[in-house]
């Protein structure tokens, strides 16, 4: 019996075909990832950027009712702790007192605001007063204990700042966390802005930098004092 001399072709894949096409499925899923990845950060970003605009309208409503700006709240309390939370005038430095201020405790990337009153304007109000400082405090020669703000070239963008709050962004160097504990520090602008000194840095974001800063501006402050008649 003669066989055919054409043997027919078998249906399917070959070993370099099916490795060509498992090599375009990793790129594409390598490529979906790191878009997902992208946009994930993008939105946690722009979640905690509007928390600290919310926590800075809260410090100026506090202000205007209290007469003075909220101290911090300690840093290495558990959020278990009752006084976690609630402001604690024993330091400039802290966290944001989420309790005293009704607002959420972390960012996005679950971990708290540092925060940094100036003692001037958190003072306890005298006897008599409606406002624990006046329009001449935190300007020259009464600036000492008041914050600066710097650029990424060292360049002072903001001078006599009384309240500054800070996200340390998704790397989280220097943050505290719920429990208390405190991250490592990261390097250069990011240990600046966690290293409980007057002077913090705030820039455009980068590989080195991610932290997410603002600040109580005095000119604003005071205005709001004046209009609620809190300051004549």
């Amino acid at each position: 019996m003669m066989t055919h001399p054409l043997t027919p072709r078998q249906n399917g894949f070959t070993l370099v075909e099916l490795a060509i096409v498992l090599i375009i499925v990793a790129l594409l899923s390598t490529g979906l990832i790191f878009g997902l990845s992208t946009q994930r950060d993008n939105a946690e970003r722009a979640d905690t950027q509007r928390q600290l605009e919310s926590i800075r309208e809260a410090l100026l409503g506090f202000a205007i009712s209290n007469g003075r700006l909220p101290c911090p709240a300690l840093a290495t309390l558990d959020n278990t702790n009752a006084s976690a939370g609630v402001e604690n005038c024993a330091s400039q430095y802290g966290v944001v007192p989420w309790v005293s201020l009704g607002i959420r405790e972390t960012d996005a990337w679950s971990n708290r605001f540092t925060y940094f009153a100036s003692d001037k304007f958190t003072a306890a109000l005298a006897a008599g007063n409606l406002a624990s400082f006046t329009l001449a405090t935190g300007i020259l020669p009464d600036n000492d204990r008041t914050a600066t703000i710097k650029d990424a070239s060292g360049i002072n963008i903001a001078l006599e700042i009384p309240a500054v709050i800070v996200s340390h962004g998704s790397k989280a160097a220097g943050a505290y966390q719920p429990t208390g504990n405190k991250l490592a520090d990261g390097a250069g602008d990011e240990a600046e802005n966690s290293d409980a000194d007057l002077s913090f840095v705030s820039r455009v974001p980068n590989d080195s930098y991610d932290d997410l800063v603002v600040w109580i501006v005095p000119s604003i402050l005071k205005s709001r004092m004046v209009a609620a008649g809190r300051l004549p």
